[in-house]
């Protein structure tokens, strides 16, 4: 009898585990199903390279890997046929952060992002300016342009220039193509559409080093036929990612039009390392970050990972029409290659 209830106890235990239980260093953990990114990471740390370096080549290879078409080149068209690109990676034992927006020609975003934070005493660069840097640093200017973001562009085109960013733009943005001008403030409510995930998506990456260093960084060419010059948030400390190697680290991918909005009050990617801090569990602490938002935009899309000192780790996303689950990338000493962990939505 009491064999067997020991037996049901230890299995009750099993079952209520979280992954934050199985806290090992070190750790790389990234967003969505981008395997590659997290075995070149891995790769990096056990060869003796340092977070930040695994964060740096993870994305990259996310970058040439051209990662569900949202990451590198060739991705994402904005108005104008053009894919841009944003990056940001951060030193969680300085605080020191490098990051560019609206960057052309340049392929490695996430490399040009590292060279902003350690060639320069700047935080940001942008649009033409950040890539006549990049190309003085020595990265090579290249067409970022291919067949299959063009064919994109003129399927837009094709359709009307749906679907887009504009509102209270005349001509109705909703029925044409610009260009536009403005027009009248409609009060009519924007209907809840079927979300196309695939058109927000951003390499998020979490890296812990055996001794505790934490780095963080994120790529994109940002939302689909954005309007030219857009910056998301994915390139801003706070709301892409965030690092303190006192505290954990946080990486969010999703509408970064709706979650940059909450930096001013309190940065909910930032929040969720801060309750990290205080010793509330990675998957609780990423939770509070999504509800923080879900508060004002109840239908949003995003999610976010985050990982604590000690390696534990936990995600959240908030469910909206055509996303109930998210997938992550995780990979620590307790497997042999990264292992893909999904979270159902809140």
């Amino acid at each position: 009898m009491f064999p067997g209830l020991l037996l049901k106890i230890v299995l009750l235990l099993l079952l209520t585990l979280t992954d934050s239980c199985w806290a090992s260093l070190p750790l790389v953990i990234n967003t969505w199903h981008f395997q590659n990114a997290a075995a070149t990471a891995w790769r990096t740390l056990r060869s003796g390279g340092s977070a930040l370096d695994a964060v740096e080549r993870g994305c990259a290879q996310c970058e040439m890997d051209q990662c569900d078409g949202s990451v590198g080149f060739g991705g994402h068209p904005d108005e104008n046929g053009e894919t841009t690109l944003d990056a940001m990676i951060m030193n969680g034992n300085t605080m020191e952060v490098g990051a560019v927006g609206d960057l052309r020609r340049i392929k490695n975003a996430i490399g040009v992002a590292r060279v902003v934070m350690e060639k320069t005493k700047h935080t940001f660069l942008v649009g033409e300016s950040a890539s006549v840097f990049a190309e003085n640093m020595g990265f090579t200017a290249e067409d970022l342009t291919t067949n299959t973001s063009l064919d994109t562009f003129k399927n837009w085109l094709n359709n009307k220039c749906q679907p887009n960013y504009r509102k209270n733009v005349s001509p109705d943005s909703s029925a044409s193509c610009g260009p536009y001008k403005p027009g009248a403030i409609s009060q009519k409510k924007r209907k809840v559409e079927h979300l196309d995930i695939s058109s927000h998506d951003t390499i998020g990456m979490i890296v812990i080093n055996s001794t505790g260093s934490i780095a963080a960084g994120t790529s994109t060419n940002g939302a689909n036929h954005k309007v030219p010059g857009r910056v998301g948030d994915s390139p801003i400390a706070g709301a892409g990612a965030y690092a303190d190697s006192t505290a954990g680290g946080a990486a969010a991918t999703g509408d970064g039009d709706v979650m940059m909005r909450f930096l001013p009050r309190s940065p909910p990617f930032y929040l969720a390392v801060e309750l990290m801090r205080v010793g509330v569990d990675p998957s609780a602490a990423c939770k509070k970050a999504v509800t923080r938002i879900k508060q004002h935009v109840p239908d949003f899309f995003g999610a976010v990972i985050c990982a604590n000192t000690t390696g534990g780790y936990g995600a959240a996303c908030n469910k909206a029409p055509g996303f109930t689950t998210f997938s992550f990338m995780v990979y620590n000493l307790q497997s042999s290659e990264p292992v893909e962990r999904k979270v159902d939505c809140i």
